[in-house]
């Protein structure tokens, strides 16, 4: 077995240093290479990814993974037992799906994207159907090759992204929203949306004077300016590759200037998250969040639940005003508060509010569901999409464009990934109030004080990488197991 250990660890040292080089690449290419390089870089990027496919898939290595497996007991570090369960896991593909199958649904799902922007321009979903029909049919038919006795069908492809987390779960907290949500957004969000001051939304606010807010938003969070940086792209994102460099993305609107400060916090959650992992994970393939929905409840939970909160505002807002005196001229900190809280009918998730947003996912999630076990047919996906979100979310779309072709992701064969955006909202606040009851968050905030936030989040989530599942996770963090209720209360008690 030490011969396997030496040959997986110096693959994965090989493996890591590849994607060091085009993480970097992709990171250029996201924030400020020039639009005349790319003919170049992508001719340098395929170089890297064929060598890269050559360590990844070299029969030695794979034989150490599958030996290592088959001797999983006899490994007593249980962090290298969790990566090479993980690793072998993630071989599931190459080893039982066939691959003229696999390359020629990569190749329709890189020309997806194209399609279905086309189609969404045209607001035509005829356009798109033939792509995602043969989309879904692969999944339904990868779901077959890769059906074990403990996971089958849809709980598969929601295992990709949340582990131990399948339609159970799933259910059970999508329901809870059905009975407990929804009545409350119906009535909270009933008749005219109420209106705000138009200087909040009609006025220019210059970009030099919301970049300053950002960096000043950097320091606030503690966010660690030695292990990472700010720099603006189309779509705001997180990117790294260990705890020592870790970067962020944000984009100003002047018509818009709320939406600089939330993206800002909002990547500050994930990037923290990553920065706080345990040194040793940095050369392993643990390093980053354990998942996709406990990554998200970091995100949120500084977006929303601190980001948006009274205390934070009454101690920032003085700076905002500073920054946009004209702008923002007799608008109290109360007003200003409303108006970044404020809860609608919306047809976009993207620009969803909190109270409404992962009714949203839901819709996604119970069509997804459908068009796996094969109670839904993609011909008749739009007229369903409508029905559910005028049951769920009280708008119907009128449009495709607004409507089913809104979200890219299933152009790319995406499914299952949905649910985890309504998950990590739930994860937050449950997670906010265990650690509630040990430091007084609100307290923290006025004070100026949220690096007392991120070490309280780093003991009981962020250090651990990818080394717990998510279940794990939350029990170490909260001592319970996942409790949707958390999630509803907290949004009753803000938007009543």
């Amino acid at each position: 077995m030490e011969n396997d250990i030496k040959v997986f660890q110096e693959t994965r040292a090989k493996i890591k240093a590849y994607g060091y080089f085009t993480w970097l690449m992709g990171w250029d290419q996201e924030t400020e290479a020039p639009k005349g390089s790319v003919e170049y870089r992508t001719k340098q990027y395929q170089i890297m990814a064929t060598e890269m496919y050559k360590v990844e898939s070299d029969p030695l290595y794979l034989e150490a993974i599958e030996r290592l497996h088959q001797h999983l007991d006899d490994i007593t570090d249980p962090d290298f037992k969790t990566e090479i369960k993980n690793t072998y896991k993630g071989l599931r593909i190459i080893k039982l799906v066939p691959m003229n199958e696999y390359i020629d649904y990569q190749v329709l799902a890189s020309q997806g994207s194209h399609i279905w922007a086309e189609a969404k321009e045209k607001d035509n979903f005829e356009l798109f159907r033939p792509t995602l029909e043969k989309i879904v049919e692969f999944n339904r038919k990868l779901v077959k090759y890769l059906e074990t006795d403990e996971l089958k069908g849809y709980d598969i492809l929601l295992d990709f992204y949340e582990e131990g987390f399948g339609i159970k779960e799933y259910d059970l907290f999508f329901n809870t929203l059905k009975t407990e949500l929804v009545p409350f957004v119906m009535q909270i969000t009933e008749g005219k949306p109420k209106s705000y001051n138009r200087k909040l939304s009609k006025q220019a606010f210059p970009v030099d004077k919301q970049r300053e807010f950002s960096h000043y938003l950097m320091d606030v969070f503690s966010y660690d300016k030695n292990h990472g940086l700010l720099k603006e792209s189309a779509h705001p994102f997180t990117s790294g590759v260990s705890s020592t460099d870790t970067r962020i993305t944000t984009h100003y609107h002047a018509d818009n200037f709320a939406s600089s400060i939330f993206s800002t916090i909002h990547e500050m959650g994930h990037a923290i998250y990553e920065m706080q992992n345990d040194l040793k994970y940095d050369d392993t393939f643990l390093h980053g969040g354990t998942s996709l929905g406990i990554h998200e409840s970091q995100s949120r939970m500084y977006e929303n639940m601190i980001g948006r909160s009274k205390a934070f505002w009454d101690l920032h807002y003085p700076k905002l005003v500073k920054l946009f005196p004209r702008q923002l001229r007799n608008i109290e900190v109360d007003e200003f508060l409303a108006y970044i809280n404020q809860a609608k009918r919306s047809l976009i998730r993207i620009e969803a509010d909190e109270l409404t947003y992962a009714l949203h996912v839901m819709v996604r999630y119970e069509l997804e569901k459908q068009l796996i076990n094969g109670t839904l047919k993609v011909k008749d996906l739009p007229r369903q999409w409508n029905q559910l979100m005028k049951a769920y979310v009280g708008k119907r779309p009128r449009t495709d464009r607004e409507g089913v072709l809104q979200d890219i992701h299933w152009s790319g064969g995406a499914i299952g990934y949905f649910p985890t955006y309504a998950l990590g909202s739930a994860y937050a606040a449950q997670m906010y109030q265990a650690m509630d009851k040990e430091i007084n968050v609100e307290k923290e905030i006025a004070e100026n004080n949220i690096k007392a936030i991120n070490l309280w989040l780093k003991e009981h989530v962020h250090k651990f990488a990818g080394s717990k599942t998510p279940k794990e996770i939350l029990q170490i963090c909260t001592k319970e197991e996942f409790n949707p209720m958390y999630y509803v209360d907290y949004l009753k008690r803000k938007f009543r």
